[in-house]
Protein backbone atom coordinates (compact mmCIF):
# COMPACT_ATOMS: atom_id res chain seq x y z
CA UNK A 1 0.00 0.00 0.00
CA UNK A 2 0.98 3.45 -0.62
CA UNK A 3 1.83 5.72 2.37
CA UNK A 4 0.54 9.14 2.20
CA UNK A 5 0.55 12.44 3.86
CA UNK A 6 -2.62 14.29 4.92
CA UNK A 7 -2.33 17.76 5.03
CA UNK A 8 -5.24 19.62 7.29
CA UNK A 9 -7.07 22.11 5.56
CA UNK A 10 -8.65 25.26 6.43
CA UNK A 11 -10.25 27.75 4.09
CA UNK A 12 -12.45 30.85 4.53
CA UNK A 13 -15.48 30.89 1.73
CA UNK A 14 -16.95 34.01 0.70
CA UNK A 15 -19.53 33.81 2.84
CA UNK A 16 -17.36 33.77 5.70
CA UNK A 17 -18.29 30.03 6.47
CA UNK A 18 -14.60 27.86 7.01
CA UNK A 19 -14.72 24.68 5.29
CA UNK A 20 -12.28 21.72 6.33
CA UNK A 21 -10.64 18.90 4.29
CA UNK A 22 -7.39 17.13 4.28
CA UNK A 23 -5.59 17.23 0.63
CA UNK A 24 -3.97 14.07 0.54
CA UNK A 25 -0.47 13.23 -1.30
CA UNK A 26 2.30 10.66 -1.89
CA UNK A 27 4.77 11.18 1.23
CA UNK A 28 7.58 11.76 -1.05
CA UNK A 29 5.88 15.08 -2.00
CA UNK A 30 7.27 17.44 0.65
CA UNK A 31 6.95 20.65 -1.07
CA UNK A 32 4.30 22.87 0.62
CA UNK A 33 3.71 24.46 -2.70
CA UNK A 34 3.10 21.77 -4.63
CA UNK A 35 -0.06 20.78 -2.26
CA UNK A 36 -1.06 24.19 -1.91
CA UNK A 37 -1.54 24.00 -5.86
CA UNK A 38 -3.46 20.98 -5.52
CA UNK A 39 -5.78 22.44 -3.20
CA UNK A 40 -6.39 25.62 -5.15
CA UNK A 41 -7.18 22.79 -7.98
CA UNK A 42 -9.77 21.69 -6.00
CA UNK A 43 -11.32 24.50 -4.80
CA UNK A 44 -11.72 25.52 -8.35
CA UNK A 45 -14.16 23.18 -8.84
CA UNK A 46 -16.71 24.67 -6.24
CA UNK A 47 -19.52 26.88 -7.04
CA UNK A 48 -18.09 30.05 -4.39
CA UNK A 49 -14.78 31.83 -4.08
CA UNK A 50 -12.46 31.51 -1.24
CA UNK A 51 -9.47 33.07 0.11
CA UNK A 52 -5.85 31.36 -0.75
CA UNK A 53 -4.77 28.75 0.75
CA UNK A 54 -1.68 29.38 3.29
CA UNK A 55 0.71 27.76 5.63
CA UNK A 56 -2.09 29.27 8.45
CA UNK A 57 -4.25 26.99 7.08
CA UNK A 58 -2.68 24.09 5.62
CA UNK A 59 -0.39 22.39 7.49
CA UNK A 60 1.30 18.45 6.99
CA UNK A 61 -0.93 16.10 9.96
CA UNK A 62 0.37 13.19 9.67
CA UNK A 63 1.14 9.67 7.22
CA UNK A 64 -0.95 7.08 6.91
CA UNK A 65 -1.97 4.00 4.54
CA UNK A 66 -3.76 4.95 1.29
CA UNK A 67 -7.24 3.35 0.80
CA UNK A 68 -7.86 2.29 -3.14
CA UNK A 69 -9.59 5.28 -3.72
CA UNK A 70 -7.40 7.46 -2.24
CA UNK A 71 -4.81 5.69 -4.67
CA UNK A 72 -6.82 5.70 -7.63
CA UNK A 73 -7.20 9.52 -7.45
CA UNK A 74 -3.42 10.13 -6.50
CA UNK A 75 -2.82 7.60 -9.38
CA UNK A 76 -5.02 9.88 -11.57
CA UNK A 77 -5.03 13.46 -10.56
CA UNK A 78 -2.11 13.66 -8.06
CA UNK A 79 -3.73 14.18 -5.18
CA UNK A 80 -6.81 13.08 -3.18
CA UNK A 81 -9.14 15.54 -1.60
CA UNK A 82 -11.54 14.44 2.12
CA UNK A 83 -14.30 17.00 2.85
CA UNK A 84 -14.84 17.41 6.88
CA UNK A 85 -16.82 20.15 6.69
CA UNK A 86 -18.97 23.18 4.43
CA UNK A 87 -17.62 21.83 1.26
Amino acid sequence: MTKIAVWDTYVQRDDGVIMHFDILVPDSITDQDIVFKFGENYLETKPFKTEKITTNECKLCHIEQATPEMSNDIKTKGYSIIEMENC
